[in-house]
């Protein structure tokens, strides 16, 4: 796999991530909690691949304050790396996606509530539209309660 290709993964899994915060709670998240949400060693590379997407034009930010992150576009241009889930792969993310909900049911938890919005976007660039308008509205239930 060549570093262009994983940079595309890294930025689309980022992209999916700030849209479905955004989504979930109306304002952008912050630089760590992308970083904790994600996997990301430090906040120094949160805001490297950020600005990397202002630059393309996905993202942009209202103003220099906190959480003023906006999405653009979720549609990267890159279509040699579009890709469609096979049978058993679409069975595993809605079974991730099931497990956290339950987990997240049971006692609510922030880990567990990244990892949704993370695999809830997954839905939508994998193309298994809706399942993800399914499962981010019980996410916004869920939230609302």
């Amino acid at each position: 796999m060549s570093p262009e290709s994983r940079s595309t993964k890294r930025q689309r899994e980022l992209l999916n991530f700030v849209d479905g915060f955004i989504q979930g709670h109306g304002y952008g998240p912050s630089y760590r909690e992308v970083m904790r949400a994600l996997g990301y060693k430090s906040v120094s590379t949160v805001a490297i691949h950020i600005d990397g997407l202002i630059q393309k034009g996905y993202l942009r930010k209202r103003d220099n304050s906190a959480r003023s992150l906006e999405v653009v576009t979720t549609h990267l241009d890159d279509a040699s790396n579009h890709k469609t889930a096979s049978p058993s792969q679409e069975k595993w993310i809605i079974n991730a996606v099931t497990e956290r909900f339950d987990a997240l049911e049971l006692q609510h938890d922030d880990k567990v509530l990244d990892e949704l919005y993370v695999l809830i976007g997954a839905l939508k660039i994998l193309g298994l539209e809706d399942a993800h308008v399914a499962m981010k509205a019980r996410l916004a239930t869920i939230i609302k309660k």
